[in-house]
């Protein structure tokens, strides 16, 4: 799989990295202009891209003024930073980072391309790249295994999350990762309720009592904004029409209320593991 390396240096004050996104600075900030898709990339006024970790969703801290339970959520954020090599990381009660130690670290992404947001999507890596900044190189699962976005599977504190823009080696590599993960009783595996369901009685039992798929918990809390009762979450979903395939049958659907149930009034769950979610960029 061939993807474009750029390399650079993460940065964390003024900004509030979680555990699947993180600022970086190109030393080479043309190199952004090589970045493929239809989305551009955005940079903010500091030229920071924000990257978005490919293949893996981690705990929300903050979506819309709602955040998962913060123990899991907050160790993934944790993880990360110090994967990148960040110690004494300082927190304002909005996630925002005051400072840390050091200012900034050496590393690189790998991508092929940006989100609706301008976001880059990316594998993470830290220290010296393995190839020319600035040019494609192959991808496999043994560079995958380097990356920050296999450490946080490996260690459960991100799900597996997949989009077609992420090539089946790689996925196959994630599944396997977080499947080990999951023996192992690591990170949010031993709470997560993502299959056996969730009662879902308002936003603080998503915000605080139970472990869900973070696209899963994106959606209940878009959908609880509205006011609406929990038994019509699945007519919205379908007015939603994301386009979702599931990889165990070769399914493909559109509107993600073909994978989420809603039963006994207020039971949420998934109807297939997250590893066999295929889901379509936006």
């Amino acid at each position: 799989m061939p993807m474009l390396l750029i390399k650079g240096s993460f940065h964390l004050k003024d900004t509030a990295p979680d555990g699947d996104t993180v600022h970086f600075i190109a030393d080479n900030p043309d190199e952004w202009q090589l970045v493929g898709g239809k989305n551009p990339v955005q940079l903010t006024a500091a030229g920071h891209a924000k990257l978005r970790l490919e293949g893996i969703d981690a705990l929300e801290t903050h979506y819309h003024g709602a955040h998962q339970p913060l123990p899991h959520a907050h160790a993934a954020a944790k993880e990360l930073v110090e994967w990148l090599g960040f110690t004494a990381v300082q927190r304002d009660p909005d996630e925002s980072v005051t400072a840390s130690t050091p200012a900034t670290t050496p590393g690189f992404v790998l991508t092929r391309g940006a989100d609706l947001y301008g976001r880059v999507i990316a594998l993470v890596g830290k220290g010296s790249p393995p190839g020319t900044s600035g040019t494609e190189i192959p991808v496999d699962a043994a560079l995958l295994k380097k990356t920050a976005n296999h450490h946080m599977v490996s260690e459960g504190l991100a799900y597996p999350t997949f989009y077609r823009s992420l090539f089946k080696d790689l996925r196959l590599e994630l599944t396997a990762a977080a499947q080990q993960a999951e023996a192992a009783g690591k990170g949010v595996w031993p709470d997560d309720v993502s299959l056996s369901g969730v009662k879902v009685t308002g936003l603080s039992s998503i915000e605080n009592d139970s472990v869900i798929l973070p696209k899963l918990f994106r959606r209940l809390v878009d959908y609880l904004k509205l006011g609406m009762p929990i038994t019509w979450f699945p007519a919205y979903l379908a007015g939603q029409g994301d386009p979702v395939t599931v990889l165990s049958t070769g399914e493909r659907f559109v509107g993600l209320h073909n994978v989420i149930e809603v039963s006994n009034g207020d039971l949420v769950r998934l109807s297939h593991p997250a590893a066999d979610l295929l889901f379509d960029e936006g």
